[in-house]
């Protein structure tokens, strides 16, 4: 199997950094996009707890939330709570902003690199069999095992190229779904801790 990549020439190495790459990636966002870590489940109901017990302390509110991503944007609401609602919606949508351009790091790379891998697969098996079609045009067809043999090693490239695509283009759209259902747990969350703080009266709801 070592021999049969190593046929594949030059062109294997962008591809095998291609995989590497790859497999990097999505090791990093199945973890940092766990649900439980991104945006823990009790995570309002320890808030609410909190506040329930009346004027909450800042550092309390900021070891209950931690580093979870959930938990910047409810800081960021608290913060802006003195203001009104309006104010805490406002602070906790800029923070969700920039929650979802951190959750979809790397996710361009890995679409990107699910594109490339087959054409660099398709660049290699070109490169390969222009050369056997030289070799063939120097020395004439002789072993027609030999020139078939070449055709092979050629198209290692592409398959190789195509099987780093596949699995990198099932999680890159697998990793895009978890964001959207991500941010729309975190903003339905969102919303219910702008009512925790700040109730709306049955006249307003109206």
């Amino acid at each position: 199997m070592l021999e049969l990549l190593q046929s594949g020439g030059w062109l294997m190495v962008p591809i095998a950094l291609c995989s590497v790459a790859a497999v990097a990636i999505c090791f990093d966002r199945l973890w940092t996009l766990n649900t439980g870590r991104a945006a823990p489940e009790t995570l309002l109901d320890d808030v609410r707890r909190e506040i329930a017990q009346g004027d909450p302390d800042a550092a309390a509110l900021r070891g209950i939330c931690g580093s979870s991503y959930l938990g910047t944007i409810f800081l960021a609401g608290l913060g802006s709570a003195p203001g009104g609602r309006e104010a805490m919606k406002e602070a906790m949508e800029e923070a969700s902003g920039a929650v979802v351009h951190d959750m979809e790091r790397y996710l361009t790379a890995l679409g990107t690199i699910a594109s490339i891998s087959p054409l660099l697969g398709l660049l290699g098996t070109v490169v390969g069999m222009i050369r056997v079609f030289t070799a063939l045009v120097e020395k004439g067809i002789g072993n027609p095992g030999v020139f078939a043999a070449g055709i092979s090693e050629a198209l290692v490239t592409t398959a190789v190229g195509i099987g780093v695509a596949i699995p990198a283009l099932i999680f890159h759209r697998y990793l895009q779904r978890k964001v959207e259902d991500l941010l729309v747990t975190m903003e339905r969350r969102s919303a219910h801790l702008v009512d925790v703080v700040h109730p709306v009266a049955d006249g307003e709801r109206r």
